[in-house]
């Protein structure tokens, strides 16, 4: 539907909007400057200069639209960009330039004001999909690890009431298309066909515009935690902790119970704090891809099933009721999820905060490498969460040398991880 100017009851209804069928701005994805690669264009604002299949802010877009159909937002409006860009410096890292490191994110989203400006200025609408700023965490968690001993404030990333200064990145999807299927495996005309038809329809460009080869997702993006220097993170001479941490609203905001999330969480924060106060540097990388990329409904139809089933909450059927319900076990694909890394131009990961086999082996078939694999306490899994534990560990979820080796806990202790 494409909405004229002037009256509201003026209305085209078409396919898609008017285009001229061809890139303005071509994208030659993995060139080696940002020039050379060209912007990322998904606005509405100048149909002509699209160069991307969908629109900017992921899942958020639809809130745009809305906002837009209650006449609550101008569908003209451009950002002013001043005074938006990063607190820290990220790259580039020599990954930028090859096509294969990063396939689901734009490694130039958080510099457009810069690389573009002069695009920005001669009325592209050129925006970005990462920003880049400093804040502060206040979780009881760390509060209690002060309490124990097993952090010390210093005054710079741990403050005396618990608070600790980060700096955070957002980051929305941005998908290269022919990347996205080589790194499946995949023929890209199989992967456009099904994610135009799975989501009925909604995006004609993915079987009619072969030349498009950029998609801007529907879906949740990611936000990934700074501790200490991030100009370091990159540097192979620099000790670096990792999380990588998928959502769980249930745990990681409300304190559910019933599972490892939270707990997890937390203490991979003490572990980047621990490894950044001793000079290197630590990452939290939180992927919105909530209940294993199932959604949160599914998650609490399974939760029923799981408790309603004869004989109880049991490990050896954790998994099966999973598919009962939802037709596979997990759909987080971690295949994408070492693209933020590359991104920050890592190499190695010293202390790895999981002991996920999935995460460990989708990390080095990127060629990063990992060193120590750091579970967590058992003190710190929650009663009601031992039946998750049992039935990862039965399914090979987690390596048989990374096991938690002390209950009693501590940010240097042996744990257990996802």
């Amino acid at each position: 539907m494409e909405r004229k100017k002037g009256s509201p009851k003026h209305i085209v209804l078409t396919s898609h909007p008017r285009t001229t069928g061809r890139q303005t701005l071509p994208i030659v994805w993995g060139a080696a400057t940002a020039a050379a690669r060209g912007p990322i264009i998904g606005t509405v604002t100048h149909p002509e200069h699209r160069n991307v299949i969908g629109t900017h802010s992921g899942s958020y877009s639809l809130y745009r639209a809305l906002a837009v159909a209650a006449g609550q937002l101008d569908p003209d409006h451009v950002p002013d960009l001043t005074n938006t860009a990063p607190v820290d410096p990220i790259g580039p890292h020599p990954q930028w330039s090859d096509p294969t490191k990063i396939v689901s994110l734009d490694p130039y989203g958080h510099m457009v004001s810069e690389a573009f400006g002069d695009l920005i200025r001669a009325g592209y609408d050129v925006r970005p999909t990462i920003a880049v700023t400093r804040a502060r965490i206040h979780m009881p968690e760390l509060r209690d690890a002060v309490a124990a001993g097993r952090l010390k404030p210093d005054g710079r990333i741990l403050r005396e009431s618990g608070e600790a200064s980060v700096t955070k990145a957002a980051i929305e999807p941005v998908w290269h298309l022919p990347g996205i299927a080589q790194r499946f495996g995949i023929e890209e005309s199989t992967l456009r066909r099904d994610l135009f038809e799975h989501t009925g329809g909604m995006y004609p460009e993915l079987v009619t515009r072969p030349d498009l080869q950029v998609f801007l997702p529907p879906i949740g993006g990611m936000t990934v935690y700074f501790f200490g220097n991030v100009a370091a993170i990159g540097d192979p001479r620099t000790t670096l902790a990792a999380r990588v941490h998928d959502e769980c609203n249930g745990s990681d905001v409300f304190s559910s119970d019933i599972c490892t999330c939270r707990p997890y969480l937390a203490h991979g924060i003490e572990v980047c704090i621990e490894t950044a106060q001793a000079g290197g540097a630590g990452i939290i990388v939180y992927n919105r891809k909530e209940g294993r990329a199932l959604g949160e409904v599914t998650k609490f139809l399974v939760y029923n099933a799981r408790k309603r089933q004869e004989g109880g909450d049991r490990a050896d059927a954790y998994f099966k009721r999973t598919e009962c319900v939802a037709g596979v076990q997990d759909m987080r694909f971690q295949e994408l999820m070492p693209d933020v890394l590359s991104w920050l131009g890592i190499k190695r990961i010293d202390r790895f905060a999981s002991m996920s086999d999935m995460k460990y082996n989708a990390i080095v078939r990127q060629g990063i490498e990992i060193g120590e694999r750091i579970p967590i306490p058992e003190g710190l899994i929650p009663a009601d969460a031992h039946v998750e534990m049992e039935a990862k560990i039965a399914a090979g979820y987690y390596s048989g040398d990374v096991r938690s080796k002390d209950a009693a806990g501590g940010a240097a202790a042996g744990r257990t991880d996802r």
